[in-house]
């Protein structure tokens, strides 16, 4: 590429760590500090290259919890299944740190007291996310059995149940997701929404579908297992030419010939230091 091209790179307002990203990090960098085994039960955050970089701390990364029998363990940003938190803070041998976003908590709450309360326990929580993600299986725990998974609106379509109805998100789901199945169910039953998508993630949709429509290519920032990056990378392909990318090492070349300007986004978990090193990567790119 031709130094004269002058390739114009934005990044969105809002990109990067969020609050309840941040306040995990930190947590577990304090912890690392203090105590000499310290473990998280999956990753921490769906960013790799920053659960490689806490791992160098001293910080590991475990996905069976029985392999814990001392420390201290971290609880995933995501959450944990309900009954195996409980085993985990009666086991005198293990000190728990729980690093859930406060805002997964709060719809874990919100899940539990409407399974207990007298005026729901009678209703179906429809819960609308991805069933394999550790946020959705932690929240559906907390619902004692009345958690139905709806993923999208041909999910919802065909949803068959009898009287009323509570609707919960997970918090990284897009509002078009949301509101698309809340319509189909308000049609057939009487339906109470509870949206429980967090200000953070709609900030970071709003600001990187602003800036695709302003730019020629963008680029998605975070990892690859993380849904609330996925869905930046959906959202921005439907405004212009997009690629989801984890690493510098993803960069291809030919994505930027006859291209002026490149917009960059990243999701919740993507740490600011792989943003910058794409930013860089960019605009070396640019004056070749």
């Amino acid at each position: 590429m031709k130094a004269n091209t002058r390739l114009k790179v934005k990044i969105a307002k809002n990109a990067g760590f969020c609050f309840g990203v941040r306040r995990a990090i930190d947590l577990a960098e304090k912890i690392a500090k203090e105590k000499a085994e310290v473990y998280t039960l999956g990753p921490i955050i769906h960013n790799p290259q920053e659960v490689e970089r806490l791992e160098k701390q001293g910080i590991k990364t475990l996905e069976d919890p029985s392999r814990v029998e001392s420390g201290c363990v971290i609880l995933r940003t995501h959450g944990i299944p309900f009954e195996l938190h409980k085993k985990l803070e009666k086991n005198k041998s293990i000190s728990v740190i729980d690093a859930t976003c406060p805002f997964v908590k709060r719809a874990q709450n919100i899940v539990k007291q409407l399974s207990t309360d007298i005026e729901s326990k009678d209703k179906t929580i429809i819960l609308v996310g991805e069933k394999v993600h550790p946020e959705v299986i932690a929240l559906v725990s907390y619902g004692n059995g009345k958690c139905v998974v709806v993923e999208n609106i041909k999910v919802a379509q065909k949803y068959k149940g009898s009287g009323d109805i509570n609707v919960v998100s997970q918090t990284t789901q897009t509002p078009k997701n949301f509101d698309s199945i809340v319509k189909e169910l308000k049609r057939r039953y009487k339906t109470k929404v509870h949206n429980t998508i967090c200000k953070a993630t709609l900030d970071r949709q709003k600001s990187a579908e602003k800036l695709a429509d302003n730019v020629d290519l963008m680029i998605i920032i975070g990892g690859k297992n993380s849904g609330n990056t996925t869905r930046l990378a959906q959202i921005c392909t439907v405004k212009t030419k997009t690629y989801h990318i984890e690493t510098v090492d993803d960069i291809n070349e030919k994505w930027f010939k006859n291209i002026k300007s490149v917009g960059l986004a990243a999701g919740a978990s993507t740490p600011d230091w792989i943003i910058k090193e794409i930013e860089r990567k960019i605009k070396e790119i640019d004056l070749r």
